[in-house]
């Protein structure tokens, strides 16, 4: 169990004997793209802890700050509004790339901004990374609602997705597949669902339900997740992967999970009686990734230990980034 965030963190930087043999396959500089999200400042210290010796860098408008974050690993943090095209055309070169921006929540609203995000930006990146390898972010909303006993869809299931949100994320995908082939650009698409690194992720919404008493919704009465440790792992594992046209693989864990059932066993961990509202939905956005573990894996924590780990921190008042995930919405709407 970890008693700081400082152990937290170690723990999710921690490269794999893998990652540091695919490293070692793929030389020179690495450049992560909208890396102050959630996930960036671990992926990023992992790649450095992995090869201490290249050159890393943390892009982002940093509009909040957070440099500190990459900056006391020995990674370089760099300011860029990534819409910006004459910006972006000034950025240092590098072999590999890490592509991260994103824009789900908000775009109720401002469906503008989501689109130029996530559809217009990844054009400027590909015309500046032309000679580059490209793992880039996508996410399991680009798939259909599916039944639970199927196990989800694979990469050779068609995308249909629910709601503009997972219409532009699929016209991001679009967008790395067309420059991948007019420029020659290898890309690797990873189709996330829900990292979990105990401050957040649908874990760590339910744990908090159930332990202040609160209803849980049974809505989406089923979902996927992964430690985040694992997913920054195996990211930077695609590296080996990327190929043109783009190899896309579903990044999450092995289990359909039940929402019920793990609200249950939360509980059990923390004495109380979990309640709930509403029945189970006859499907649920998830996704299978098979394919995805035997090729970016092995996973290092199983779903049993990451649930008593987010107990363990919830219930120890560890400190949460405030962040829902919002896994319960049925309409697409974020």
């Amino acid at each position: 169990m970890f008693r700081t965030e400082a152990e937290l963190e170690d723990a999710l930087s921690e490269p794999t004997p893998q990652v540091i043999e695919t490293l070692a396959r793929h030389p020179g500089d690495i450049v992560f793209l909208g890396a102050a999200g959630k996930m960036g400042p671990t992926l990023a210290r992992m790649a450095k802890r992995a090869a201490p010796e290249r050159r890393v860098m943390a892009v982002s408008r940093f509009s909040t700050g957070g440099e500190a974050a990459f900056t006391s690993h020995g990674i370089e943090a760099i300011r860029c509004d990534l819409l910006n095209e004459s910006e972006v055309a000034k950025l240092p070169d590098a072999p590999n790339v890490v592509y991260m921006p994103g824009r789900k929540f908000g775009s109720t609203g401002d469906e503008g901004t989501t689109w130029a995000i996530n559809c217009y930006l990844p054009s400027l990146v590909c015309r500046k990374y032309a000679r580059s390898r490209i793992v880039a972010f996508s996410t399991g909303n680009v798939y259909p609602f599916s039944r639970s006993e199927t196990g989800g869809p694979t990469e050779d299931d068609l995308p249909n997705p629910v709601g503009e949100y997972g219409m532009s994320a699929l016209g991001r995908e679009r967008m790395f597949g067309y420059f991948s082939r007019s420029l020659n650009v290898p890309v690797s698409i990873l189709r996330l669902n829900y990292a979990v690194d105990l401050r957040y992720g649908v874990l760590v919404d339910l744990a908090r339900s159930v332990l202040a008493g609160d209803a849980v919704n049974l809505g989406m009465g089923y979902f996927n997740t992964i430690w985040q440790g694992d997913a920054n792992a195996m990211t930077l594992r695609a590296f080996d992967h990327c190929e043109v046209p783009p190899r896309v693989l579903n990044m999450t864990g092995p289990e359909v999970l039940s929402v019920r059932r793990v609200c249950e066993r939360f509980g059990e961990l923390f004495g109380v009686a979990p309640r709930f509202t509403g029945t189970e939905g006859d499907t649920a956005l998830i996704s299978n990734a098979t394919a995805g573990i035997a090729t970016l894996g092995p996973l290092q924590v199983r779903t049993d230990r990451l649930i008593e780990w987010v107990a363990d921190w919830v219930k120890d008042g560890g400190r949460l980034l405030g962040k829902p995930t919002h896994f319960e919405a049925r309409d697409g709407k974020y």
